[in-house]
This record gives C-alpha cells, structure tokens and sequence, in this order.
C-alpha cells in the first residue's frame, strides 16, 4: 500500500504542468541531434537563476527558459546593437510573460500545445552548417564548418528573438504577437520567417565555400 502511494506521488510530481498551464512531459524532440541538448524536463517554474556555469550547463536549462532569456538581449545583432523593444528588459518577470502571452496566442491560433510548435520551430530553423575563417599562408579563407548541436539551438533561440523584436518595433504589433508569428512560422517552415531566411542564408554560405 506504501509503495503505491510512493509511485502516485512520484508520478504526479513528473507530471505537473509548467506554470500549471502547459504539459510538456509528452513532448518528444524528433531529430536526434537535437535530442540531448533540448531539456523538456517538467518543472513548475522555470528560473535556474543563472546556476547554470559548469560544462554544457545550458542544456539542464529548459528550453522555454532559455527562450526567455534571449528575449533579454533582442537588439544585440554581432557588433552593433540595434534599439530593441523597450518592454523587453533584462527583467525575469516581464520577459517570462511576454512568452506566456505568446504561448496563449500560439494555443489560440494553432490548436497545439506551444511548447510542442516552440520545439518543431526549433527543429526546422536550426542551421546545420555555418562559415568560419580559416588564416593559411598570410592570407584568410572561407571554410565551411558543421553546427555542434548546442549552439544550434543557442543560434535559433537568438534569431526567434530577433525576429520577434524586428517583427514589433514601431509597429503595432506587441512583442508576445511578434514572438508567437515568428514561432508559428517557423514550425510551418514558412520562409517569411527571420530564423528560417537566417538558417538558409548560412547553409548556403557553406555550401558555396566548401
């Protein structure tokens, strides 16, 4: 009788909803090489407060979190830094409803679970391969490079951000609104989408300096 109390107990504690809202423990990540670096594991709130410094501490960050936390950093575009969207700020608070508010648009308007259409977005935008330069004989080359799978992910988060800060700065269009279409669009490989040009602008880059 004590041991199936145990595993009751135990099951609703896997089971719970993040931020009692969305159900992710079904949720599988289809492509392989994303499998281990995508964290889908269930946790009511979702704020590791930066605890996150050792190895390939990004990947026991889940991914929703991680999302968040790029929308920190939306204006940051390489070495310039474009002006971003003021309600965006380094804030948890904010930044976590503006994707909440996202989530409840995308459930609206697809019918799906937003985490589940967050995790096809990243599948389908992640680039694959990308440029870097290579220095030989005093002169530099383009070389064409395959994507380890964890900055794979860290790339498609940054340009989901990007377009949703490009999608509503001085337009009508709120950052959740912003956020949720870039989403949505690039779960439906939509090529309107910022990540998915982005995606196919560096494998083409590699393609031509391979």
């Amino acid at each position: 009788m004590a041991e199936q109390k145990l595993q009751q107990t135990e099951n609703k504690e896997i089971n719970f909803k993040i931020f009692d809202l969305y159900d992710i423990s079904e949720i599988k990540v289809q492509e392989l090489g994303l499998k281990a670096v995508i964290n889908l594991k269930p946790k009511l709130i979702l704020k590791s407060q930066g605890r996150n410094v050792m190895k390939h501490g990004q990947t026991k960050v889940n991914v929703v979190e991680r999302l968040m936390n790029k929308l920190a950093v939306a204006g940051h575009r390489g070495k310039k830094h474009k002006i971003e969207k003021g309600n965006a700020t380094g804030k948890y608070s904010k930044n976590m409803k503006i994707v909440l508010e996202a989530f409840k648009i995308i459930e609206k308007r697809t019918g799906k679970n937003p985490v589940a259409v967050l995790v096809q977005a990243i599948e389908n935008a992640a680039p694959r391969d990308e440029v870097t330069v290579i220095e030989y004989g005093g002169a530099r080359y383009p070389q064409a490079v395959d994507v380890s799978p964890l900055r794979r992910v860290n790339l498609v988060l940054k340009y989901i951000a990007h377009g949703a800060s490009d999608k509503a700065f001085n337009k009508k269009k709120t950052f959740a609104q912003g956020l949720a279409d870039e989403i949505i669009m690039a779960s439906d490989k939509n090529m309107e989408s910022f990540c998915m040009r982005k995606k196919n602008e560096s494998e083409k880059q590699a393609d031509s300096a391979r």
